[in-house]
């Protein structure tokens, strides 16, 4: 008999606003989290704007010493890390460390860290790249110093999936726990791609929206006139955790997780697969793990990332899995409002799926002024929904044909 897995804490570290309670209300009033890019010169860049993170001080959750040596997504890690912790009266201290884990995504990782010494390495030879420099740009470090920040001694893994990343991260950590492995998992994702590099790369790809007269407006899934992704960073956590571990300790209990499945598109490096079939079977697969109808299905958060081919195509699988039900369903995109976390993506907008079912609102897609006719389902526009949610699906689709699904629902004991 596998376990059943409930969410006791969140810890989020977003373009939006930073904790749990300022996330929500972010989502919940449609607030934007794009503008110029500030991080560095962007003036002879085709996109020239962002979702950055504002008001992180890595220093108010982490050790100044180690804050130096850890990358800008690192840093999101553990500081999401250590709210998710608080947030579900977890006593690290108390528990079977041997039973305590972490399963963290990330599609690039320390990237802003290999920026930078390959700088020194250029200008000032390779004497003065530094000691710090491998163990600050491998992408599994986040999982490994989030697991020595809290002494979690049990399972231990990194996903790299592109943006399915922090999405596979929770189905794995959900399995760990299901099978018995771990009594409490910390999972999702971070990600800090907002750097010179990164930034040229998806330009060069012509992957991003260039609409940098109106930044707010840039990202608008679904819509007419949408002209490709805006780059979000930060990190999204959740606490997993075996059910009877959660009662027995009184942990606060947000939402039960039932289902996960994936899929591959074994079609293209960047582009998804024609009608969304891959996607399609990722979330076909995360139903029968729940033992779920595709009627039983309140609310999806789409990947919707504002791509021309995207959000077509999700829009048609959501509608060869649900069929006539998808036009019942809420369907929307947070990254509207966040931008495209990347690896981290699916952790925050596991969030925001929760937000749905604790609350009864369903996040809005916003700027959604103009829809386009091949997308013609309930995208939740421009303003929140009331809404009993009591199955919320969340999807992520990443390059080289990536899909997975997870399956979140209301708390029955």
């Amino acid at each position: 008999m596998k376990k059943r897995v409930v969410v006791t804490g969140i810890g989020a570290i977003t373009p939006i606003g930073i904790g749990k309670d300022d996330f929500f209300n972010a989502l919940e009033n449609g607030v934007s989290g794009l503008g110029p890019i500030t991080k560095f010169d962007a003036s002879d860049y085709d996109t020239r704007i962002a979702a950055e993170v504002k008001g992180f001080e890595p220093t108010a959750y982490i050790d100044k010493k180690e804050a130096k040596r850890m990358d800008r997504f690192t840093q999101f890690a553990v500081a999401a890390s250590k709210l998710a912790i608080e947030d579900a009266k977890l006593d690290t201290d108390g528990i079977d460390q041997n039973r305590f884990g972490v399963v963290l995504g990330s599609g690039i990782g320390g990237i802003e860290t290999l920026e930078k010494e390959y700088e020194k390495l250029a200008t000032k030879g390779p004497g003065r790249v530094s000691p710090f420099f491998i163990p600050m740009m491998i992408s599994n470090i986040g999982a490994g110093q989030v697991s020595m920040t809290f002494g979690a001694k049990g399972p231990n893994t990194t996903v790299v999936t592109a943006c399915a990343s922090s999405t596979n991260s929770v189905g794995e950590a959900f399995r760990i726990i299901q099978n018995g492995e771990a009594d409490v998992m910390i999972t999702g994702g971070a990600e800090a791609s907002i750097t010179p590099l990164a930034i040229a790369g998806f330009c060069a790809m012509k992957a991003m929206s260039t609409r940098n007269e109106n930044p707010q407006k840039a990202c608008s899934p679904f819509d007419i006139n949408r002209d490709g992704f805006v780059m979000g960073e930060g990190a999204g956590i959740l606490i997993l955790e075996e059910l009877e571990h959660a009662v027995k300790r009184g942990a606060p209990i947000y939402a039960e997780m039932v289902g996960y499945g994936m899929s591959a598109d074994a079609y293209h490096i960047t582009a998804p697969a024609p009608g969304g079939e891959g996607a399609a079977r990722s979330m076909m697969n995360a139903l029968k793990d729940a033992g779920l109808s595709p009627n039983d299905v309140d609310y999806i958060n789409a990947h919707g990332t504002s791509t021309p081919y995207n959000d077509k195509f999700e829009t048609l699988a959501i509608k060869s899995v649900f069929g006539q039900h998808a036009y019942e369903l809420a369907v929307s995109s947070t990254k509207s409002m966040t931008g495209h976390l990347l690896g981290a993506a699916g952790g925050i907008e596991a969030i925001a799926c929760i937000m749905a079912i604790t609350k009864s609102i369903v996040p809005p897609t916003i700027n959604l002024e103009n829809p386009d006719p091949e997308c013609d389902l309930d995208y939740v526009a421009n303003k929140a929904k009331q809404k009993e949610v009591s199955v919320a699906l969340s999807n992520s689709l990443g390059f080289g044909g990536h899909n997975a699904t997870i399956v979140l629902k209301k708390y029955v004991r």
